[in-house]
């Protein structure tokens, strides 16, 4: 069980993960259950559960989760879709990773929450300014992950290719992004957990509705049980985003998963 990436069965693993979720939830019960805890600073567990039921059944739960998850989803994608074939290109072609990677090593290490004004002046305060900044916060770290995947491919396969007549776009299309393409998910699946990391910073700009809108509305009235809401669910949204990504890339790359 112990050996260094050794086998584990399902049953273990899943009784591993319920503990690993269960331990820090009884932790927290057991923190704010303490003598002088002010429930401001530390709601409990079942003050945080009521606050659920409270938002879901007054408040429109359901329209906040749905309007954030179009948002991240929109953002992610359209990143996604640029992303992708400036990635390759990058990762293949020495001119344009020469062109392309200096600026967008110098833009990832801009702050997103810095482009608001910007953004707003630009696109105005409608939805697409909630996306933009989503985009901008995903957009530049994926597509140089996407062209180091992209580095990586074996370069014995390009020169096989190469020698059996392919021509430069084939070898791009069926050799390149053909190897890369397992890498490619992976970078997708951690990069959709970046998008609901500016979701917050997304939902400054002029934002009625949204979890992270719902977050910042009920730190000015010291409503701390829906913070704690608001943040747990962001959390099992992107887990179960995250495990559907997972599944994907098992389903599409069956023979990574075999064992020896």
């Amino acid at each position: 069980m112990w050996a260094i990436r050794g086998p584990l069965s399902p049953r273990a693993y899943w009784v591993l993960a319920v503990l690993g979720l269960l331990v820090p939830l009884g932790l927290w019960w057991l923190a704010a259950s303490g003598e002088g805890v002010n429930k401001v600073f530390m709601p409990s567990p079942l003050d945080v559960f009521n606050r659920l039921v409270t938002w879901y059944s007054e408040d429109d739960l359901l329209d906040d989760v749905w309007v954030s998850v179009w948002r991240v989803t929109a953002g992610f994608v359209l990143s996604a879709v640029i992303a992708l074939p400036l990635g390759l290109l990058v990762g293949t072609f020495r001119p344009v990773q020469a062109f392309l990677e200096p600026l967008t090593d110098f833009i990832r290490y801009m702050p997103a929450v810095a482009f608001i004004p910007l953004v707003m002046l630009w696109v105005g305060i409608e939805e697409s300014s909630k996306i933009a900044i989503i985009w901008i916060g995903t957009f530049f770290q994926m597509m140089l992950m996407m062209a180091e995947d992209v580095r990586r491919v074996p370069m014995a396969q390009i020169e096989a290719a190469q020698t059996m007549g392919a021509t430069r776009s084939e070898t791009l299309r069926l050799v390149i992004f053909q190897s890369a393409k397992p890498a490619l998910m992976d970078t997708l699946r951690v990069t959709m957990g970046w998008a609901w990391t500016y979701l917050v910073v997304a939902e400054l700009v002029a934002a009625n509705s949204g979890l992270g809108y719902s977050i910042l509305k009920a730190q000015r009235f010291l409503q701390t049980d829906k913070i704690f809401v608001g943040i747990i669910l962001i959390g099992l949204i992107g887990l179960v985003m995250d495990q559907l990504f997972r599944l994907a890339h098992r389903k599409a790359f069956p023979w990574l998963y075999l064992r020896s």
